[in-house]
């Protein structure tokens, strides 16, 4: 029922677009039930190289505003909304049986997420429910069966064949353009999807930081730190340069473990993926777990007091020096 083929292989650049016949793919669309978020429009971009207009599938309690933001994205041809209390939450183990109704419905060739917390929650479960085998962050489209997607923390690229009649997967929004805006809008199709209640989980209440600084994932500079900033009140002086430069603010897993900073500000494999214009780390040693979260990034700056620290191969620019006395000269220069 399934085969994949893996080979090494280099994403090729360039946008593709293949032919539209018997192809129909779908965009979980991710929202706070107000906007879309924006690795969602670089996974919209990435559906409409399969070819044919992609239908975006918003799930949520008060979906009006998302759904009319939606219908004006390039490359949508149709929005198709679910609304219930039951989805309050975003709970994947309610969400994906709706997905599910929704497929039977439309018949979708493709259905896609962001590699975002959100969709790494509820791809695998769709791909359960319909008997197909995932593909995780997929990095570029050879054709409407063949995908690229990293392995072994990035060091490889694997070439990825799906035989499966609808291929479910997770972009990473970072390798995509972002979709445009258009000036026209869709009608939002209203759609009777299935509802199920999980006994596993529970929607109690939803607790959001809020930060003047942008979105790790939007920013087009970023300031990380390391373990080496020995405190979460040396984390300070990230804040002031990183205020300065309107950059947003990340940590390495080591900063995060060591309790300096929260969870929703690592990036790494295991935390969010960047690719900022210009990537600014300082106090990183560059274990391979947290360059698969940022080498992307167009220009890589690091500072470090050890020389031979791992985050110097991936860098373009290198300042060796004690970050306590360089990144206050830094603010001040700025």
């Amino acid at each position: 029922m399934f085969a994949r083929r893996f080979v090494n292989a280099v994403p090729k650049s360039g946008i593709r677009s293949y032919s539209s016949g018997g192809v129909n793919p779908a965009v979980i669309i991710e929202h706070d039930g107000k906007n879309v978020s924006k690795s969602t429009f670089h996974t919209i971009a990435a559906a409409s190289q399969l070819g044919g207009p992609v239908t975006a599938i918003v799930v949520g309690t008060s979906c009006g505003d998302v759904a009319k933001e939606v219908g004006s994205i390039e490359g949508i041809g149709k929005v198709v909304v679910a609304q219930n209390d039951a989805f309050k939450g975003n709970l994947p183990e309610v969400i994906a049986p709706a997905i599910q109704a929704a497929h039977e419905q439309f018949k979708f060739s493709h259905i896609a997420a962001p590699a975002s917390a959100f969709g790494k929650n509820v791809i695998p479960r769709i791909g359960a429910l319909l008997d197909v085998s995932p593909i995780s962050e997929i990095l570029s489209i050879e054709s409407p069966d063949t995908f690229t997607r990293p392995i072994y923390a990035g060091n490889a690229i694997a070439t990825v064949q799906s035989t499966d009649d609808v291929k479910v997967m997770t972009v990473r929004a970072t390798t995509f353009p972002e979709a445009a805006v258009g000036s026209g809008s869709l009608t939002p199709e209203d759609c009777d999807m299935k509802v199920a209640s999980s006994p596993l989980s529970e929607f109690i209440k939803s607790e959001m930081s809020k930060s003047d600084r942008p979105e790790l994932g939007s920013a087009s500079v970023v300031v990380a730190g390391g373990r080496a900033l020995k405190s979460s009140e040396n984390f300070n002086i990230l804040y002031e340069l990183a205020d300065k430069l309107k950059a947003g603010v990340g940590a390495s897993r080591a900063a995060v473990d060591a309790g300096y900073v929260p969870n929703d500000m690592q990036i790494g494999q295991t935390g969010k993926i960047v690719a900022p214009e210009l990537y600014i780390a300082v106090g990183i040693s560059g274990a391979i777990q947290h360059l698969a979260g940022m080498k992307d990034s167009k220009v890589i700056v690091a500072i470090n007091k050890d020389a031979d620290a791992p985050i110097f191969q991936v860098a373009d620019y290198g300042l060796v020096a004690d970050l306590f006395n360089a990144v206050p000269d830094l603010s001040k220069q700025v």
